[in-house]
């Protein structure tokens, strides 16, 4: 499901952000951190994170919904991942969170690292999981990431139209693609009617045509990182899954060596770990979140 709770931010003429926010409210005496989740996933993607009591005993969890995911809407119909970073920032500012933690799966890792890179004093540490710091390039294409273009666009073509279109729902192909994608071989028929029914719920009428098909235009066009990495001073984990079959183990054991400022810069391969690692190996996650927090803090 879409996240319960919207908070309004300034950003793009005002958005309404959906956000999950663990224990009773924020903690002042705790450390937070902020986590943003994967392509059309929601806040719930971190269910195994928000029902760790160890974890949530230490930490705030606070879930975002990124710009045309979720609960979250705004007035633009266009917008960037550079624009869903600073709206988390002013996430945080509404909530009074000064500095965080910042954990992000698959697209969120790459929203998190324009966190830091945006406001570098108020993000403690990066927690990457399933990522890739690069566009979609034949670079990395030629190292074993995927190729999103050939199948992204017959959608985004599909979900183009000059007239409204208020009986607009998501297609069940699309619907599986996304955890199949995702969860790979950990993915099971329980896990694939929950995000199907998340899918549809969130994504129809106009507006939702409208979110989905800016989530899609965002992933396929997206710009790279990496000759910006090296201005990140915070600790940065890495967290790639054996099995992530979007971006494999290649792409992350030579980024990481990017982040030639960062005190803390270190990667992990999770055996048997899909691409939303956080869902597939919550335990592994959960423990390297835990571990970063206690050191820097």
């Amino acid at each position: 499901m879409a996240a319960t709770k919207t908070i309004e931010v300034p950003h793009l003429g005002g958005i309404k952000a959906g956000y999950a926010l663990s224990g009773d409210g924020y903690d002042a005496s705790k450390p937070t951190c902020v986590l943003i989740n994967s392509m059309c996933t929601t806040v719930s993607l971190y269910r195994d994170q928000f029902s760790d009591t160890k974890l949530t005993d230490a930490v705030n969890l606070l879930a975002i919904e990124p710009l045309g995911h979720g609960a979250t809407s705004c007035p633009s119909e266009h917008f960037t991942y550079w624009d869903t970073a600073i709206m988390a920032l002013q996430v945080m500012d509404a909530l009074g969170v000064q500095k965080a933690f910042v954990l992000g799966t698959s697209q969120g890792g790459w929203m998190v690292v324009r966190m830091a890179l945006l406001a570098p004093e108020r993000i403690l540490g990066l927690l990457l999981l399933g990522t890739s710091m690069d566009s979609e390039s034949a670079d990395s294409r030629s190292k074993g990431c995927w190729d999103p273009a050939p199948i992204i666009k017959p959608f985004i073509e599909k979900w183009t139209s000059a007239t409204e279109t208020p009986d607009f729902i998501v297609d069940d192909v699309w619907c599986e693609m996304v955890g199949g994608i995702g969860f790979g071989g950990a993915v099971t028929a329980e896990t694939v009617e929950f995000w199907k029914k998340t899918l549809k719920d969130i994504y129809k009428g106009d507006e939702g045509r409208k979110k989905v098909r800016m989530a899609a235009l965002c992933l396929v066009e997206r710009d790279g990182l990496l000759f910006r990495l090296g201005d990140i001073k915070c600790p940065v984990y890495w967290l790639q899954g054996t099995e992530d079959a979007p971006y494999g183990q290649t792409i992350p054991a030579e980024q990481i060596k990017l982040f030639t400022s960062s005190k803390d810069a270190k990667l992990t391969m999770v055996q048997g770990g899909g691409h939303y690692l956080n869902a597939t190996n919550p335990s592994e996650v959960n423990v390297a979140l835990l571990d970063m927090v206690s050191k820097y803090k």
